[in-house]
């Protein structure tokens, strides 16, 4: 199977946790790719890659700064993701409990508006907690490919 790691950051926490899920990932599957969401064309979402999303929350719920420029170009194209199987983590601080790990739910709300269809639990992290991001992500992808597995 392939894999494209996704992330969209503020502070760079989201990639640390990205490139620690796409080298666990690299552990037992060969074709891996980890990339910044600002660097990243919508139009490549593709049915032949598992995508798994890593974003963090900015502001009141908002996007961090590099998916904005991701989700401009991905409203603009509407791509079409019927076939797409996807993974969501998202990072957030439950202190602002309206707001927690809204960053991610706007990716994910446009990818199966879009037709694409989300595996497994929904990931997320929580600032407040002592537990360290990777941890949380690297446990929640075992979850994820267990159910993967078992829809191939």
């Amino acid at each position: 199977m392939k894999f494209t790691v996704l992330y969209g950051t503020e502070s760079g926490n989201s990639e640390l946790i990205a490139e620690d899920l796409g080298e666990k990932l690299r552990e037992t599957h060969d074709d891996v790719e980890v990339h910044d969401l600002q660097a990243f064309d919508p139009a490549s979402l593709t049915a032949e890659r598992f995508t798994v999303v890593v974003c963090s929350t900015h502001g009141e719920g908002d996007l961090p700064n590099t998916a904005i420029p991701f989700v401009e170009a991905f409203d603009e194209v509407l791509p079409d993701l019927t076939g797409l199987r996807y993974a969501m983590f998202g990072l957030g601080d439950t202190f602002y409990e309206d707001t927690y790990s809204q960053g991610s739910e706007h990716i994910d709300r446009r990818f199966t508006a879009q037709g694409g269809e989300r595996v497994g639990d929904y990931g997320r992290h929580d600032a407040s907690s002592w537990d360290l991001g990777s941890d949380v992500a690297i446990e929640w992808i075992d979850g994820v490919l267990a159910q993967l597995s078992a829809t191939v």
